[in-house]
């Protein structure tokens, strides 16, 4: 059996409608410290979004978490956290915020490949 590390993942929540609460799962943050390795996985399911608000902004939601994704990637499309360690990098995308894409409560666990978790987490609670 291999080594397994600390990690914390996030789920990403799309709220259309802030005043109504409602929420889709779109994606998932996984940091792992140990790897450093921080990586964002989403799917937005637009009819799922627009049976809760059908002028939903499909566009500008599919934007925020192509910008998520871009963070947790560093280089040129992480913009100002360009230069960030990967754990700045998540505690910045795991901050509270209302707007319409919002990252979930912070939960952890341990795996031995915190990139194959992202992809089993998306799959499990996202898709």
């Amino acid at each position: 059996m291999s080594e397994r590390d600390v990690f914390e993942y996030a789920l990403l929540r799309v709220v259309p409608r802030i005043e109504r609460g409602e929420c889709i799962n779109a994606g998932v943050l996984v940091y792992c410290r140990a790897k450093s390795f921080v990586a964002a996985r989403t799917h937005l399911d637009e009819r799922k979004l627009l049976a809760l608000d059908p002028d939903a902004d499909v566009a500008g939601v599919r934007a925020a978490l192509t910008a998520v994704e871009g963070v947790c990637a560093g280089g040129a499309a992480a913009g100002q956290a360009a230069s960030d360690d990967a754990g700045r990098r998540f505690r910045w995308l795991i901050a509270p915020r209302s707007t319409v894409v919002q990252p979930g409560p912070v939960h952890t666990g341990l795996t031995a490949d915190p990139a194959a978790e992202a992809e089993r987490l998306l799959g499990l609670l996202v898709r």
